[in-house]
């Protein structure tokens, strides 16, 4: 089977090869030139770089976890909030500390991407696995939401001027960061940005260190006896509440829940490192508990300090959500001596945060490559686009963030509703997964690893109840809505394609084990070509019709207007052997009557029927001026047993393009008119029809060799080096060595053998190497390069190599290649 790329096909123009459509150009300008698949690489991480990598989303929920739990507190206690916060604080870190532990189980059996999904997957099966799959990507998409809202957060909480900015409320510069920061994390993703260089590590460090050093600085006034209350900004306040109720009253238990359910968003991003354990340097299992021990060490810190701060300086969070509560405090604890780090701090927090969120796409996309691979997805998620990335998932995470914010707001108490639900789904998928793994397995110590991970799942679905609860009429009902919908609609179309695949497994068993197959023998085949009007795209259909030598040929045309259908008659070429039907479509409905009309051809036995449907396109402004009635013919037809549809492309443009460059050559540059064709009519045509019948074969492209492209070179056809032979210079037998791009590869069978051919090119021609007896060459692929060695014969006029020794060309590695001699 060979494989093609569109690039190189020829259309018979002058130029010798199809211009790029103006949406490729525009994508090309956009995203840069297309890079090929041997340029797809994984770069294995250091624990450093991992931990700066892989941290960046966990580490950065420290950035709002107390101020979260603070607008609960406040509100409800008052000033007692700030007492409350402490406590609060270390039932969250249990939670961090247990989660951390039973991830470190997860890491060291399953060092494979994919995380709690194939924990799942592997412990429950696929279908249980999908309730994974759906809280992973409910969070993938909630992270960009929130973690842009924070990073939006901190940028206004270093410069106030932007809330006051005229005709912009408070809430609306918010959503046009956010939006401005999604947009250019889709584009640079879309580009192919990779997220193990050093710059996305970078952020991790300069906020866990500013932090770091703002923590300590503050810990050290207050022993000094000089670090004061946060000052009050000009911005409207959480109203305080006043601590009526007793500590343990109904009322109070519920806002204490509540608290510890905004707080719990500070565990999301833990589970990251699980999710690219395959990135990390070998051993890959215990790298990824360091890096995993490390990550939730400095989250505990982090958000243990900033709780403290919070605690000693009474930084209260904002409606509007800047000044943010890390915000004032390293305005209170830096003061004006050193307001530099104020700054500093800022930056580093609205650096984490955008690179948090940056995180989701690259997991959301791998993560839904990973589940359609399972079927559990549409197919086309698991295609890598123009840059080797999956572009169809970063799109569709981009949308659905963008409407998420965009209707709730970018807001991160807002959004926390339809945080952590899934995100300790995930976190519970992977507890009881990975304590069904020891139970089955009795590894080594699995007694207290059973303890460990049993005590995580409970933690963590004991987190998704308290969340479904108190934060349901806040938008959590959505999630828990949505959620089984999801997990049910992936079930479905998994269903679909096992349905498919039974039906292709049974027709490849029936075939593999002799069982001759119910082959139609069809004495009779009809071919029909729909006529709505006499143009060049008609004639190309009827050249086309007649080439599938059918038994019989009719040209129909459905009358809805009879005007139309009398200059349709009047225009018709007579030519004998087919003749134009006119069947009356009172009604209009065109798709009905051309099914019916194939219908009763195919209820004669053995006869089997082919429409045929001439399609013109057209620019893409011509694409909203006419209906797609051939499409909706062929769709019908397609469902009558006996019958297939075939629909004829005609480019409109490009056939006009081409008579006119070939006129303009013929007549010396004069203008590209039609003259009709002197001396009588010849078998019975008018000398319009003649020029019509002349201007199709005129239009067809002529089955010749491409001309050598000039100056060619870059992706497709690369410039021969110095010392290699250019293929376009071939035209005598002899010995040669030649360089070009792999643009074929198939098996042909050649005298009773089974050959692969290859098919190189470079900017002079094109050669095709026969390799006897082999089905397959490791390495020589479409896209590849390779140098050929070997005696050279012509056949057809083109140069061909029989076994010759070759040599893979690896552009980007300094080794030596690997070679071969058949």
């Amino acid at each position: 089977m060979a494989v093609r790329k569109a690039t190189a096909l020829f259309d018979g123009s002058p130029s010798g090869q199809l211009p790029e459509t103006y949406w490729y150009s525009v994508k090309r300008r956009l995203l840069g030139p297309p890079m090929v698949t041997e340029q797809l690489s994984e770069e294995r991480l250091s624990k450093p770089l991992a931990l700066g990598v892989l941290s960046c989303d966990g580490i950065s929920s420290a950035a709002y976890g107390t101020e979260e739990m603070l607008i609960v507190l406040v509100g409800a206690v008052g000033v007692t909030a700030f007492n409350l916060i402490l406590p609060m604080t270390l039932v969250v870190l249990f939670g961090i500390f247990i989660v951390v532990l039973s991830y470190r189980e997860v890491v060291s059996v399953y060092t494979r991407a994919g995380g709690s999904y194939v924990v799942a997957r592997e412990n429950f099966g696929p279908r249980v696995a999908q309730i994974a799959a759906v809280s992973l990507l409910i969070d993938y998409v909630v992270t960009v939401a929130v973690q842009t809202a924070a990073g939006s957060a901190a940028i206004v909480s270093a410069f106030p001027a932007l809330s006051r900015i005229p005709h912009v409320g408070p809430n609306e510069i918010l959503t046009i960061i956010s939006v401005i920061a999604i947009l250019i994390m889709c584009y640079g993703n879309l580009r192919g940005i990779r997220e193990a260089g050093r710059a996305f590590a970078l952020p991790t460090y300069l906020f866990s260190g500013s932090v770091g050093l703002l923590i300590i600085v503050g810990v050290i006034r207050e022993i000094l006896g000089n670090l004061h209350h946060v000052h009050r900004y000009p911005s409207a306040v959480f109203a305080f509440g006043h601590s009526t109720q007793g500590i343990l009253s109904f009322a109070m238990i519920f806002i204490l829940l509540k608290a510890f359910a905004n707080g719990g968003s500070s565990l999301t991003g833990i589970e990251a490192v699980s999710n690219a354990v395959s990135a990390l340097r070998p051993p890959e299992g215990r790298n990824a508990r360091q890096v995993l021990v490390i990550q939730g060490s400095i989250v505990m810190f982090l958000i243990g300090g900033i709780s403290w701060l919070a605690h000693l300086t009474h930084a209260t969070p904002y409606r509007y959500g800047y000044p943010t509560v890390l915000a004032q405090e390293a305005d209170t604890v830096f003061g004006s001596s050193a307001h530099f780090m104020f700054y500093v701090v800022q930056a580093a927090t609205a650096a984490i945060l955008f690179t948090g969120g940056n995180t989701s796409f690259s997991g959301f996309p791998f993560l839904a490559s990973f589940v359609a691979g399972d079927s559990f997805l549409p197919r086309w998620l698991t295609k890598r686009g123009h840059r080797l990335v999956f572009s169809n998932g970063i799109i569709i995470l981009t949308i659905i963030s963008l409407t998420l914010g965009l209707v709730v707001g970018f807001n991160v108490d807002g959004l926390i509703p339809f945080y952590a639900i899934g995100v300790f789904t995930g976190f519970t998928m992977a507890g009881f997964g990975m304590a069904k793994y020891h139970l089955r397995t009795r590894e080594p110590g699995w007694r207290h690893k059973l303890v460990i991970n049993t005590i995580g799942g409970v933690y963590t679905v004991v987190v998704v109840f308290i969340f479904a609860i108190v934060k349901f009429s806040e938008g959590a009902w959505l999630i828990v809505i949505i959620g089984p919908i999801l997990v049910f609609a992936l079930i479905r179309l998994n269903r679909e394609y096992r349905a498919e695949a039974r039906i292709l497994e049974t027709i490849g068993e029936r075939r593999a084990s002799g069982v001759p197959q119910n082959q139609p023998n069809y004495t009779r085949r009809v071919v029909i070509v729909f006529v709505d009007d006499f143009d060049l795209a008609t004639l190309a259909a009827l050249r086309y019709a007649k080439s599938l030598r059918p038994t019989t040929v009719r040209a129909v045309h459905f009358v809805i207007d009879t005007q139309q259908a009398e200059r349709l008659r009047a225009a018709w070429l007579p030519d004998r052997s087919v003749s134009l039907e006119f069947i009356d479509c009172p009604d209009r409905r065109l798709t009905r009557c051309a099914a019916d009309l194939v219908s009763y051809e195919a209820e004669t036995a053995g006869t089997q029927v082919t429409a045929i449907l001439p399609r013109r396109s057209f620019r893409p402004i011509g694409r909203f001026l006419h209906d797609r009635t051939a499409d909706k013919i062929a769709g019908a037809v397609s469902r009558v047993p006996n019958a297939a549809a075939t629909i004829i492309p005609f480019d409109v443009q490009n056939r006009v393009r081409i008579l006119e460059e070939r006129h303009a050559a013929r007549d010396g540059n004069a203008p590209a008119a039609v003259t009709p064709l002197p001396g009588t009519p010849a078998d019975g045509m008018t000398a319009e029809q003649q020029d019509m019948a002349a201007a199709v074969a005129a239009a067809t492209p002529r089955e010749e060799k491409a001309e050598p492209l000039p100056g060619a070179g870059g992706y497709d056809r690369p410039i021969p080096p110095p010392g290699v032979t250019p293929i376009g210079s071939l035209h005598q037998p002899g010995k040669a060595t030649v360089e070009g791009r792999v643009r074929v590869v198939e098996i042909r069978s050649v005298e009773r053998n089974s050959v692969l051919a290859c098919e190189i090119s470079d900017s002079t021609g094109d050669l095709t190497a026969l390799f006897y007896g082999r089905s397959r060459i490791p390495g020589l692929m479409c896209g590849s390069r390779v140098r050929l060695r070997g005696p050279v014969g012509i056949k057809h006029g083109a140069p061909v190599m029989v076994n010759p020794a070759y040599e893979l060309i690896v552009p980007h590695s300094g080794g030596k290649p690997p070679a071969g001699e058949e």
